[in-house]
């Protein structure tokens, strides 16, 4: 909890600092569809590509688990955050939004947008966790 000071000689507690929930709700969001995209995997896991060749038939299964695993986690670890603003939830959330840019770069091949699209709000979600003040103590 920070303390906010309003007027002169007053202070209010308030819940956190502003970048620890935009943090939060980044996670949240983000956890979700890449939730949302472990699930579209797992549902329709063939996926054929065509050369000039040849084509192609690659099984995203594993993929699918892998981000519908990481989408819980962040998505938990976001809620922590925004409930408690706790320096390991803190943690957490960097390493996961991490691993969620290393899982969605490994991604861009299958759909590039949607990965970008992710790899971008882990940046801002790094970011956020990285600049906000540190929680105070009572």
């Amino acid at each position: 909890m920070t303390t906010h000071v309003s007027e002169p000689g007053r202070s209010e507690k308030t819940h956190g600092s502003g970048w620890l929930v935009f943090a939060a709700v980044l996670m949240i969001f983000g956890g979700i569809m890449t939730l949302l995209g472990g699930i579209s995997a797992i549902a329709e896991d063939e996926v054929f590509f065509k050369t000039r060749n040849y084509v192609y038939e690659l099984d995203l299964t594993g993929w699918g688990w892998i981000h519908l695993i990481l989408g819980i986690l962040i998505t938990l670890a976001g809620f922590a955050l925004f409930t408690k603003g706790a320096t390991w939830a803190r943690v957490v959330g960097v390493a996961l939004a991490g691993l969620s840019m290393i899982a969605n770069f490994m991604w861009l091949p299958y759909t590039p947008g949607w990965a970008l699209l992710i790899i971008a709000l882990d940046v801002v979600v790094i970011w956020a966790l990285c600049v906000a003040p540190r929680p105070l103590r009572d």
